[in-house]
């Protein structure tokens, strides 16, 4: 498969990238919310705009009046989302959430992907339960109690959790914390009696919450998937959670990379413009072709992922590796080549390094995925 954008792609991609410009830029967006410190760090009105382009559905089936499309299609969202930090539930909601709701039963699908699809709901996933991505421990538990579930147990860094209309929960109903199996997933309402959650500011200024989950009452057709077998659809959830916070992490870096490349072209010294040095040309250059690798990675994985191949897990971990590793080089050179303006509120580029370092730990850092990248290559 060739590594660019098909005709509709390109499409697409125009589209997203004159709406978040116009639309979903910074002034706007994440300076207005954060300035008038929102609650819920977005817009909902730009998330209705999200729903009237479509974009909300875009891993929606067809079916289920949705787009029908692929992660290729829901990455270039991402990563003009990222190119200018715009404020958004769109991965935790119409990547993350969708592709939990897709393999839910058809009351589920009716109960919450008409909001989704409309722009009137926002979806949370909450999956981990400590200070790092370790999705392979499960330890929050759902106990039999009447015709369904009774879950006790916390979660952590539950992204947009605040703002949620519904989590989705992984749970354990049977074996250990460690096993592979025996994990279920569950649509909790956010009005169930029981839940409770400590919500924080996160550094880039969206919001997350510490979710308690103390004897949560859910019938049995809040379950997500198969009881006992939820591994499986978590597993998908987590590949596209994986590969579109890769997507967003490119759009970082180029969004970054694009400002100062603009300021070495007007910022002088010595009489002459920064950019005329050649340490800087050397760096710049060596910046441009890690963020072109990075962008053919994650649209590798995109594919792949896509495709169903059974290669897609390992290229996921290699592309959130790859893009979090570009997008960390990106934002410290954009900050290093402006300089000590740089590390002000008055320039952007320090937004940049922001949401990069909340994307960077979001669904697994790069040392996680290295290590993942390892263990399936049998190391």
């Amino acid at each position: 498969m060739p590594l660019y954008h098909t005709e509709d792609q390109a499409m697409l991609a125009d589209t997203a990238r004159q709406f978040m410009a116009d639309e979903g830029n910074i002034a706007k967006q994440l300076r207005h919310w954060r300035d008038t410190n929102c609650r819920d760090g977005f817009g909902h009105a730009l998330w209705k705009q999200f729903a009237e382009l479509g974009f909300t559905g875009i891993l929606v089936s067809e079916a289920d009046g949705g787009l029908g499309m692929g992660n290729v299609e829901a990455g270039i969202v991402l990563e003009e989302i990222g190119r200018n930090l715009t404020p958004s539930p769109f991965l935790t909601s119409s990547v993350m959430a969708a592709t939990a709701l897709g393999q839910a039963s058809d009351d589920l699908k009716g109960r919450y992907l008409p909001g989704l699809l409309s722009g009137d709901s926002v979806f949370a996933v909450a999956i981990d339960e400590g200070p790092k991505h370790r999705p392979e421990r499960i330890s929050t538990r759902a106990e039999r109690a009447g015709n369904g579930f009774k879950l006790s147990g916390s979660k952590a860094f539950v992204v947009q959790g605040g703002s949620a209309d519904m989590l989705v929960v992984a749970a354990r109903t049977a074996g250990s914390d460690d096993d592979n199996d025996g994990i279920t997933l569950f649509a909790v309402p956010k009005d169930s009696a029981g839940l409770s959650m400590d919500v924080v500011r996160l550094v880039d200024s969206a919001q997350s919450a510490h979710v308690k989950l103390d004897g949560v009452q859910l019938d049995a057709d809040a379950v997500i998937g198969e009881v006992d077998g939820g591994r499986e659809v978590l597993n998908r959830v987590l590949n596209a959670g994986r590969v579109g916070a890769a997507a967003e992490s490119v759009g970082v870096a180029l969004g970054s990379f694009d400002m100062t490349t603009t300021y070495l072209k007007q910022r002088k010294q010595f009489g002459k413009l920064i950019g005329e040095f050649q340490s800087l040309q050397h760096r710049a250059a060596h910046l441009y072709s890690e963020l072109e690798i990075a962008r053919a990675t994650v649209i590798k994985a995109q594919q792949l992922l896509d495709a169903g191949s059974e290669k897609a897990d390992l290229m996921v971990s290699v592309a959130k590796a790859k893009a979090g590793k570009a997008a960390g080089l990106a934002v410290k050179e954009g900050v290093q080549m402006h300089g000590g303006i740089g590390m002000t509120d008055e320039y952007d580029i320090g937004l940049y390094m922001k949401r990069d370092r909340a994307l960077a730990e979001f669904m697994g850092d790069m040392y996680y995925h290295a290590e993942r990248v390892a263990q399936l290559s049998g190391y």
